[in-house]
């Protein structure tokens, strides 16, 4: 096999172009098995590519860059490790690094790549295993490694979605476990993102098999109504997500807002007076449109707002509460 750190030589040479092009680096370094690696050194061999990420498991982690204070927060690094082990373990992976082993990592990437920008970090494992296809691969050592790249914030700046009810079910814990963040899982998301833009809407939001709401492509939903914040729980086809467990944290504690977990039915989303998603990467992002009809006054709501600030001063540090889920990089 060849060396999972080099390049092929085959691959180079006069006239001789890769088959797929490296992206270029924006930070130097990434973390692979054990020891940090120039990013375009950091290869698999073609053949590996493709059964392996049937078992792959990762997570997004946001780091957001606080310049008044100079400093990077990682935002629930222990929660993002404790979920990527809880994800490794159902897909029966042998523990080859520790929660702690991996943080340090992290947290050594951030420093070396000298991060002073908001950042999007993705730890990912995946096995080799010595069977290809769909035959389980159990008992292996997984390989990690770990990518940071620069990302902007979303948060405050006014932006908003629309979105369209999928004829695609959320898959179901029968199926596949949606509460870990597994590749595999994503292919029902690519199957609604791809219908939603063929409709005109930006995200879907899927249905799961009971058909009640469960979740969007990536990220997880809230409505309002009354003056209440309601989401589906955790037992609707949803992944476990850390950014849902912080909004409701923050609704419920620092906003005083009335926050519950329940079922939602289909036609509550058209008559919701607001709706907004969150994730790692959708932070907390209003819908203003859901299958045609328009919530509430087109806008980011008013309950929505606030939390949506709160989020961006707690995750930023500019908020000194809940320092406990802010690890900043020293």
């Amino acid at each position: 096999m060849v060396d999972q750190l080099t390049r092929p030589e085959a691959t180079e040479g006069p006239g001789i172009e890769p088959l797929i092009p490296i992206a270029p680096a924006t930070f130097p370094y990434l973390w692979f098995s054990g020891r940090q690696v120039p990013w375009e050194q950091a290869t698999v061999h073609v053949t590996l590519v493709g059964w392996p990420s049937i078992g792959a498991v990762f997570e997004g982690i946001r780091g957001y860059w606080n310049a008044e204070q100079a400093a990077l927060y990682i935002f629930r690094l222990r929660e993002h490790m404790a979920r990527l082990e809880m994800s490794m373990k159902l897909q029966r992976m042998l523990p080859r690094f520790s929660a702690a082993e991996l943080t340090a990592a992290l947290l050594d990437l951030c420093r070396v790549n000298d991060a002073r920008e908001d950042v999007y970090i993705q730890p990912l494992a995946f096995t080799l295993g010595s069977m290809w296809g769909s035959r389980a691969a159990m008992g292996q050592l997984p390989e990690v490694f770990i990518t940071i790249r620069p990302i902007e914030s979303d948060l405050l700046k006014e932006r908003s979605l629309t979105a369209g009810v999928s004829s695609w079910t959320r898959i179901h814990d029968r199926a596949l476990p949606p509460r870990i963040k597994a590749i595999p899982n994503y292919a029902n998301s690519r199957l609604g993102s791809n219908e939603a833009s063929r409709h005109g809407y930006d995200v879907p939001i899927f249905l799961n098999q009971e058909g009640t709401v469960a979740e969007s492509s990536g990220s997880c939903i809230f409505i309002v109504r009354k003056g209440e914040v309601v989401t589906p729980p955790v037992t609707a086809s949803i992944l476990e997500s850390i950014t849902r467990d912080s909004v409701i944290e923050l609704a419920r504690t620092a906003l005083s807002l009335p926050v519950h977990e329940r079922e939602v039915d289909r036609t509550e989303l058209y008559a919701s007076d607001e709706i907004f998603l969150c994730g790692t990467s959708m932070e907390v992002t209003p819908v203003t449109e859901v299958d045609g009809y328009q919530i509430g006054a087109g806008r980011s709501g008013e309950i929505t707002g606030r939390i949506e600030r709160l989020f961006h001063d707690v995750a930023r540090g500019i908020d000194s509460r809940y320092a406990h889920w802010r690890t900043r990089v020293e």
